[in-house]
């Protein structure tokens, strides 16, 4: 099978990494995988050229010039299947993918599509789903958000869980030094999530915990403000901030729990990482990660921007290891049974195949 991945960018991100490990998957079972990026390559884009695999980046124009664009790649490269990720790709690739006799078009939305909605944005994506076979939700509250738009195709909208590698064996000598009971959060620092709720919960919980420290992992826009949030709560020696990084498997493996204080939020790569080697979650009670940690019952759910309801779940798993233990279990069983990359890719594999 021939499949093309179109994505707006690869750079480090939670669908670019989904994407990146669907390619390498698809790739390893026989299919011929590549990619197509309007923006800019990225840091994914170059480590999957390194590997071998063909991605071609546009470069952003005007719309009718990427239309265009698409119309000649998809001439030229005769795929089977055409799998755009997010709206952008949808409405630049979905129609060009049908008029050049593609048998398979889908949209995976990677968001919770929770309202209010952008009206313009949600129509025209609209319109172009009708040139896709299949809209993938990647939990149930996206899947129930996305039916609920005016004009959506309710009888295109099927639900694929997202799925993750496990986080590899780590040596212990390449795991980041720890001392105290630890807290982790990797993603972008942007405004949607909420960092500072989770910042400020700390600061709340230290005061119990005095040992109690908290890794940041990730770039973005915030970081300045968080910073100085940090400085302004006179927690410095507690919050380490450790920017990108590609190496994370160790920083999964020596945390005791995983924190998310997001105010909206699809279902993260990062908490799926979290689960596989049993780490149980704090996450804010929105989308498809509270849908996983309640289902699962590997962690906790707190209200969003509530600190000091965040700093009591903090205290009450880091007082109680039989409770945190059983957290663990959980979340490794729900991983192994939900959340594998092979069964999201069996799943996508199966949907590239069926009849709309």
């Amino acid at each position: 099978m021939k499949i093309i991945h179109v994505v707006y960018s690869l750079e480090m991100g939670g669908a670019e990494i989904l994407v990146a490990q669907l390619c390498r998957l698809q790739r390893e079972h026989g299919h011929d995988v590549s990619v197509i990026a309007y923006s800019n390559l990225g840091t994914l884009g170059e480590q999957l050229v390194a590997e071998g695999f063909s991605v071609l980046v546009l470069g952003e124009a005007a719309f009718a010039k990427t239309f265009l664009r698409f119309i000649k790649a998809f001439r030229r490269l005769r795929p089977n299947v055409v799998h755009c990720h997010n709206p952008a790709p949808t409405l630049q690739a979905a129609i060009p993918a049908r008029l050049t006799g593609t048998r398979s078009v889908l949209s995976t939305r990677h968001s919770l599509v929770a309202p209010p909605y952008n009206p313009s944005e949600e129509r025209a994506f609209n319109f172009v789903t009708r040139f896709c076979n299949w809209v993938v939700g990647i939990c149930d509250a996206t899947c129930e958000n996305l039916k609920r738009i005016p004009g959506a195709h309710r009888d295109k909208i099927v639900r694929i869980y997202n799925g993750v590698d496990p986080v590899p064996p780590t040596p212990a000598e390449s795991c980041p030094a720890k001392s105290g009971f630890t807290l982790l959060f990797v993603g972008r620092l942007a405004p949607i999530k909420d960092l500072s709720t989770l910042i400020r919960a700390v600061a709340i919980a230290v005061q119990r915990v005095p040992d109690l420290h908290l890794w940041v992992v990730g770039h973005g826009a915030e970081r300045d403000h968080l910073d100085s949030l940090v400085s302004e709560l006179g927690i410095r020696e507690n919050v380490t901030f450790w920017g990108e990084r590609l190496d994370v498997a160790g920083f999964f493996r020596t945390a005791d729990l995983y924190c998310m204080s997001s105010v909206s939020e699809g279902l993260p790569m990062s908490l799926l990482q979290a689960m596989s080697v049993g780490v149980p979650a704090i996450v804010t009670d929105v989308g498809g990660m509270a849908e996983v940690v309640k289902n699962s019952n590997a962690g906790l759910a707190t209200p969003v921007g509530d600190p000091e309801a965040m700093a009591g779940a903090i205290l009450q798993l880091a007082s109680d290891p039989d409770r945190r233990h059983a957290l663990a279990e959980n979340a490794r069983e729900a991983y192994q049974q939900n959340f594998t990359l092979e069964r999201m890719d069996a799943s996508y594999i199966e949907l590239y195949s069926r009849p709309s």
